[in-house]
Formats: structure tokens, sequence, C-alpha cells
């Protein structure tokens, strides 16, 4: 499962001349410490008591939070006889257009008082540099590490580093915070058990069937969503609800004609994200549906799929659940992209988005010292709300997903 759907934009000149600076630098620091709001006032001198020190009293020092931020730059793609592959271009793709958001998030933060020290580092996208930049002191003498991004760099870092005190952020991967076992892990993007347990609830709350039909194509990864499915729908109906499962070959559906109802809705869960499965299947349940009432739920992938026909999902009553959809008419979005395209010259995409939403969070809960009470503070960005659980052993989850449906031939958060 991906957690973006926009396609990735070409490296502009401005972007290597950016490249070029963050490899100059170790740290980039949002705008200046802000100095105490008023002067200390002087005291009329008092007797020194005989034998004791007089006492000076000193304002407070602006507390400075210190972040890491480990991305794939693949910087050393800029040096003489070395070139980008297309991978290499998108990883810094990745990279470059989180950081820029990230940084955006920061400076507003500064705005209002919070004062932070930015530190970048480039993991290449290797998995030997994030296990070595776990033995950096600068990267675990800080307040909170942001990255590695992809899921085998997350497992070698926190693999160096098992018994670290900061909080360490999976930005952008799903993967399940088993696959890494480290309590102080914050997973941003809710894994894909959350999105099967949203699609049982919204089911058994709203919808109500008697009969769930899961089809299947046969490809074991699918059980990723239809175990912690089934064991949601079970759970949340007492078992009032009746699971169906079915490996489709060829789109014949015929076997499932006795139990359809023509009264009520029949649900369909459709895990598969082969395309090949998806178009045989999808026709068939789209013929199935002029005689009976046909309602789907697809897995959150389907939202980047140019294949599916927005008039064919929406035929088929056609719900999906995501964890990082962008509503790019709301006020809120048009505000950012303004700020964005002012500050950067260019467009942003999802993964800067993401980068502003999750740097306006953590970088509030950081200035605020509740990195560790995180279960207490949601939050609701550009892309997604932030409602925290904690799980022991396995750090802190977001779990909030929302459904949504199709109507009138677009994406609207399901009521």
């Amino acid at each position: 499962m991906t957690s973006v759907r926009n396609r990735l934009q070409p490296l502009s000149g401005n972007r290597w001349l950016l490249f070029l600076a963050i490899a100059l630098v170790t740290a980039a620091c949002s705008p200046k410490l802000q100095p105490p709001a008023h002067p200390v006032a002087k005291e009329k001198e008092k007797p020194v008591v005989a034998n004791q020190p007089p006492k000076v009293e000193k304002p407070a020092a602006p507390k400075v939070s210190t972040i890491s931020l480990l991305l794939p730059f693949d910087l050393d793609h800029l040096k003489p006889g070395a070139s980008y592959t297309s991978a290499t271009l998108k990883e810094a793709d990745i990279a470059l257009d989180y950081y820029r958001g990230f940084k955006l998030a920061l400076d507003s933060l500064t705005s209002q008082g919070y004062n932070y020290k930015l530190q970048v580092y480039d993991t290449r996208g290797d998995k030997a540099m994030a296990h070595s930049l776990a033995n950096n002191p600068a990267v675990t003498g800080g307040d909170l590490i942001v990255g590695p991004v992809f899921p085998g760099d997350v497992k070698s870092f926190i693999g160096n580093y098992p018994n670290g005190r900061q909080p360490i952020v999976s930005p952008l991967s799903p993967a399940p915070p088993s696959n890494f076992k480290n309590p102080q892990l914050i997973t941003v993007m809710p894994p894909l058990e959350y999105h099967a347990w949203s699609a049982a609830k919204y089911i058994n709350d709203k919808i109500k069937p008697e009969n769930v039909f899961i089809l299947k194509s046969g490809y074991s990864e699918e059980n990723d969503y239809l175990i912690p499915f089934k064991k949601a729908i079970d759970s949340l109906s007492k078992k009032g609800i009746k699971v169906t499962a079915l490996t489709v070959i060829h789109g014949q559906l015929s076997s499932l004609l006795p139990q359809l109802t023509s009264t009520g809705k029949n649900v369909f869960i459709v895990p598969a994200t082969n395309q090949h499965f998806l178009t045989i299947t999808l026709r068939a349940l789209d013929s199935l549906s002029a005689s009976y009432p046909v309602t789907v739920f697809g897995h959150p992938s389907w939202i980047n799929f140019n294949f599916l026909k927005a008039d064919l999902l929406q035929r088929l009553d056609t719900h999906v659940t995501s964890a990082d959809y962008v509503d790019y008419k709301a006020p809120a979005t048009i505000a950012f992209m303004r700020n964005y395209r002012q500050v950067y010259k260019a467009e942003p995409t999802a993964y800067a988005i993401k980068g502003f939403d999750e740097g306006l969070y953590l970088g509030a809960q950081l200035g605020t010292d509740n990195l560790k009470n995180l279960t207490t503070t949601s939050f609701t960005g550009l892309h997604n709300t932030f409602q925290f659980q904690k799980k022991p052993g396995l750090g802190w989850i977001n779990t909030h997903v929302t459904v949504y449906k199709y109507a009138n031939f677009e994406l609207k958060k399901a009521e």
C-alpha cells in the first residue's frame, strides 16, 4: 500500500541548488531565537549575609528543541561522474518535498514563539547509512528523530539504536510497527489493519447487512487486510453478520447468487490490487448490479489507480478508506498551497503536505513537552487527522482512517 497519490515531479534547477546547500550544512535552523519578552528590572542592592554568596537571577533562556530529519536526498549522485537514476531521483523528490513542508511548518511555529534547531541528514536511501546515523551523537543527542523514510531503513536505524530515549518518527510508511518493535516509535501513517477495522465498523454501524462477501484473487498478501477485517466484523457484530469468502476465477460469481438479496445491500469486500483481476471482477460486479444492489469496499490503494474509472466505481457504490486524502478545494489547503508557492516557487506535492502537517503537530508537541502524551492531543491537518494510541512495545500509532465513497464522479466523505 502506498501512502501518496500525486505523481512525482521532476527536479528543477532550483532543486539542484537546494540539494547543494543542504549538502554543505549539517544543521538548518528555523528563524532565530526569540529574546525575553521584557527586560529584567534591576533591584535595589541588598546587604550580603555573612558567608553567603550574593544571589543573581538570570532570565530563563528560550527553550530550543533539536530535531534530526533523516531523508533520502541521495546527494552522492551529485558527485562528478555520477548521476541520478529514475529510482533515486524519485527518492530525492520525496526528500525535498517533505523537507520543504516540514520546514515551512517549523517556521510557522517559530513565529508563534517556539524555537527549533533542525538538523538535516542524507540517508541516501541506504540501510547501511541509516545504520551508521544511529551512531551519530548529533542525531541521537537531540529531542526528536524524524525518519528514515523507507521501512528497511527504519528497521536498520532502530536495530542499531534499540534503547534510544528520543521518539523516532516513521513519517511516510504504513508498515506495521510490529516489524520494528520499538517503544519509542511514532507511526504517523495508519497501518493496513486500521483501514480494515474502519471499513468493518462502517459496514456494521451504517449498512448493517446480513451477509458480507469477500472476493479474493488468491494472492497471500491480501490476508494483511482480510484477517483484521474478519476479526473486526465478527467482534463488532458479535458474529451477527455472516462472512462468505470466495476466490474468484475469471469473474465467475454465479455461486453466490443463492445468497444475494434483491431488497437490501449486498456488500462485497475486494482487497485485491492486481489490475487484471480488478478489471475482470469489477466488470462482473457491474453486470451483477443490474439485478442486485451492490456496494463495494476496496483496498485503500485504489485511490491511486488510474485504470479504475470513476463512473464504474460510482455505479458499484464503491467505498474506500484513506489516511492521506487531500481536499484541494478546502480553504486551508488553498492557503497552504499559496504560501508554499510564494516561499519555494514550486508546486507542493502530497509529500510536502504531509511534511507540513507532521511538522506542525510534532513541532507543537515537542515545544510543549507533550511528545510522551500524544494520546491526549489530536490534530486535524490537510491530509488526515492524528489520533494516536499507545501500544506496549510498539510505540504510538495513528489510528485515524476515513471512509470515502464515489459520488458525482469524485471521492467524498461517506456519511
